[in-house]
């Protein structure tokens, strides 16, 4: 099968791969329909994380099951499914709890922007559409693999509530995924945080009532002049850098929490700040399974479209343009499509 290989900063390709295989009996294998590129593969690909060798790469992903081990019971061949960005049994104390990130028996894996995948735990990780969802779905139901519920976690970390004022600090697929998410959760002023026009106008239809354009001091004085003062009753940082994560410390309300979910790069938090303001930092990696069903139910009525993050669509061939196009913020998240 052809794959996504990244070889070092900057240098990502289409290369051969070995088809996956069942390995273990709670194993499934999904060809893959459509794939994508994540803001967090962009860290390798800009050098931030380490490429120490060739690995592959890419954890979002829908696709049809072709495959299962001897102990699946709940995913069949045939079925159209979305998973997460890594596998969990579903049935630990801390799957139960509602945290599958961090299942006892947690998997994690890459190499999903591929042509066919091996996704361990499938019944814990895997969840099937009612039927085969009609092509202009799909691009929605792909956002839920990662971004739509990494946004929709930030929400429910932050304590978005009905009436709430929220800000939302990165106007990445995962920080409009959580304007939407927080217009879903019955916030009634949602500040969206973004230079980028293009940006600003799915974020305004996904339910921002206000726009920010500033940042750092400045964007924090701009959200207190949008709340009369106060602050915002819950904060969603989708970043992950000491810059973004300040501005969301500074943007929420006494008492209020941020909910943060870009994952960290140098950040240093102020614990004096915080302790002094009452202010709580909840989040991390997005609890996916949890929230799969819920928005997977949304999409399929229609009444979310979090596929409009995907603004442009490319073949799996063409995945280093995919990877150039986000990294020059020519484009939103690029989908794949093998």
């Amino acid at each position: 099968m052809r794959g996504v290989i990244i070889h070092a900063p900057g240098d990502v390709r289409v290369e051969d791969r070995d088809d996956p295989k069942i390995i273990e009996p709670t194993d499934a294998v999904i060809r893959t329909v459509a794939a994508c590129v994540c803001g967090s593969d962009l860290w390798r690909f800009r050098g931030v994380d380490a490429v120490t060798e060739p690995a592959a790469i890419g954890h979002e992903y829908v696709g049809v099951v072709q495959e299962i081990g001897a102990a699946v019971d709940r995913i069949k061949p045939g079925q159209f499914v979305v998973g997460g960005f890594y596998a969990s049994d579903g049935s630990c104390p801390h799957c139960r709890a509602g945290y599958q990130f961090s299942c006892v028996n947690k998997s994690g894996f890459d190499g999903c922007q591929a042509e066919y995948i091996r996704i361990p735990m499938a019944d814990g990780t895997l969840f099937a559409t009612p039927e085969l969802p009609d092509e202009t779905m799909i691009p929605s139901l792909l956002a839920l693999s990662d971004v739509m519920s990494t946004g929709w976690h930030a929400a429910v970390e932050a304590g978005v509530t009905a009436g709430s004022t929220v800000a939302v600090v990165g106007d990445g697929a995962v920080g409009l995924s959580a304007v939407l998410a927080a217009r879903e959760l019955g916030a009634t002023k949602i500040i969206a945080i973004s230079r980028h026009a293009s940006r600003q106008h799915v974020a305004r239809e996904f339910g921002a009532t206000d726009v920010v354009a500033e940042r750092g001091a400045e964007g924090v004085a701009r959200v207190k002049e949008l709340t009369d003062g106060v602050g915002a009753d819950a904060v969603c940082e989708a970043v992950g850098t000491n810059e973004s994560m300040l501005q969301a410390i500074r943007s929420v309300r006494p008492g209020g929490t941020v909910g943060c979910v870009g994952v960290p790069h140098g950040v240093e938090v102020p614990a004096r700040e915080l302790f002094f303001a009452n202010v709580g930092i909840k989040g991390g990696p997005a609890s996916v399974a949890q929230y799969l069903p819920d928005l997977m139910q949304r999409v399929w009525t229609g009444r979310i479209e979090p596929g409009k993050v995907f603004d442009l669509h490319l073949p799996l061939e063409q995945a280093a343009d995919a990877y150039r196009a986000m990294d020059d913020r020519d484009a939103i998240k690029v989908l794949l499509k093998p």
